[in-house]
């Protein structure tokens, strides 16, 4: 299989907008967060964040197949002691833009730096949201099972009677379960809740995520072959799985030296320096030629 990996030197807004309609399965991205990376990106504060990003959402909305899911990782800052709204707001406005918010993900950060604030504990979680633009969208479910664990050798050993039909809830929520549908089961679906370290390599770049976060939504989300997608490239992370694993991708980055170590790290690939005067052509003669 011919894997194609297209870097783009550009603002991703501009970039976006000469990728063809419907042509990305995934969207896998972390932008800068509100006010944060000033040195690398000069920060945006979250009173105009949501109005920075719609534009950008709209060209991701447009380029994204009807069968494909967009993942956002991004976490509100405090700012004086208190939480800031606009990842809330961001989410209320991408509705409005027409996204469907199907669901939120967490990252819990297992190495999470220690510290000491006067007013509450160490982060160590950060939000993965989930958007699609059709409710019928690919998901791989079976890619990403778990084993089932040891628990189910004792729970299962010996069942009741009630566990062998539906107990419904006493609650009366209408939920209700069959511990018995899980004998002779080896995997089982996994939670919402990824339990991952942070990044510990060194890669030069202020906010890079580890492997396994884009790892983990390239399989539930795309087959080999597929398009991935970051616009918010940094140091190629996402672009570096998508490439290990068999799919195309296609890396926007705006600082010169992450597209250039980026470009170094992953082979082979399609380098594109975009120039704004310049039109993009069709996918498939622009995916098959190095432009300079």
């Amino acid at each position: 299989m011919d894997i194609k990996t297209e870097l783009h030197l550009g603002d991703c807004h501009e970039v976006l907008q000469r990728l063809p309609d419907n042509s990305v399965d995934l969207v896998f991205t972390s932008p800068p967060y509100a006010d944060q990376r000033k040195n690398t990106y000069g920060g945006i504060h979250p009173d105009e964040y949501v109005n920075w990003f719609m534009p950008i959402s709209k060209e991701l909305l447009r380029v994204l197949k009807p069968t494909g899911t967009f993942v956002l990782n991004i976490k509100e800052k405090v700012v004086e002691g208190e939480r800031s709204t606009y990842v809330m707001e961001l989410i209320l406005a991408m509705r409005k833009q027409g996204w469907l918010w199907t669901e939120e993900f967490i990252w819990h950060k297992k190495n999470s730096y220690p510290g000491k604030w006067p007013n509450r504990f160490r982060d160590s979680w950060e939000r993965l949201l989930q958007f699609n633009k059709d409710k019928k969208f690919n998901m791989y479910q079976e890619s990403v099972m778990v084993p089932m664990g040891d628990w189910a050798k004792n729970r299962l050993k010996n069942l009741s009677d009630t566990d062998k039909t539906r107990d419904t809830s006493k609650v009366g929520s209408g939920f209700g379960k069959n511990v018995s549908n899980w004998l002779n089961r080896d995997m089982a679906y996994p939670t919402n809740v990824l339990h991952l370290a942070t990044e510990c390599n060194n890669k030069n770049h202020s906010a890079a995520f580890p492997e396994d976060l884009p790892e983990w939504f390239i399989k539930l989300f795309t087959q080999e072959g597929d398009w991935v997608l970051d616009p918010f490239m940094g140091s190629g992370t996402t672009n570096a799985v998508a490439q290990r694993m068999s799919r195309n991708s296609i890396g926007i980055e705006i600082m010169p030296e992450y597209y250039h170590q980026t470009q170094k790290m992953l082979q082979p690939v399609v380098h594109v320096l975009f120039e704004a005067e310049q039109p993009y052509e069709s996918a498939e003669p622009e995916r098959n030629r190095a432009v300079r």
